[in-house]
C-alpha cells in the first residue's frame, strides 16, 4: 500500500495479482488496484477527470484519460473518505503506474490536480 497527499487529498493504492484471469502463455497479467481518497482539508472537492501513465516492464507505455472514474464523478466533503476499484492488463508480469486526478474545490470552482502515487504490479511468481 502506497499514499500521497496533495493539497489536502490522500490518494491510498493497493494492488492485486489475478491469476485466475490471467493468461501468461497468451502475456495477459491482470491486476486488480484499489483507490481510497480522502479529503484532508476544509474545502468540498469533486474529482472531475483522471489521467494515468501505465508502463510494462517490456518497456511499453500507454496513457489512459477520463472523466471521473469508474463513471462517477464523486464530490467529497472535507473529511469524507471514497473507494473505488478497477483493473489494469499488462503484457508482462511486472509494472506500474501513476497519474493524476483533476479536482475542482466547490466553494470557488478552482481546479486542481492531484497526484496519483506512482505503484508497482507484480505478479507473485516474478518474486521467486
Amino acid at each position: 500500500m502506497i499514499s500521497q497527499i496533495t493539497q489536502g487529498v490522500k490518494v491510498t493504492v493497493r494492488t492485486q495479482f489475478q491469476p485466475m484471469h490471467s493468461h501468461p502463455e497468451l502475456k495477459h497479467f491482470l491486476f486488480t488496484y484499489k483507490i481510497m481518497i480522502e479529503n484532508r482539508s476544509e474545502y468540498s472537492v469533486q474529482l472531475l477527470r483522471r489521467h494515468w501513465h501505465i508502463f510494462d516492464s517490456n518497456g511499453e507505455h500507454r496513457e489512459v484519460e477520463g472523466d471521473g472514474v469508474v463513471g462517477q464523478q464523486p464530490v467529497l466533503m472535507p473529511n469524507e473518505v471514497y473507494e473505488y476499484e478497477s483493473a489494469c492488463n499488462l503484457t508482462t508480469d511486472m509494472g506500474k503506474m501513476h497519474g493524476t486526478y483533476q479536482m475542482i474545490r466547490i466553494i470557488d470552482k478552482k481546479s486542481f490536480n492531484v497526484d496519483i502515487p506512482k505503484f508497482k504490479m507484480i505478479a507473485p511468481q516474478r518474486l521467486n
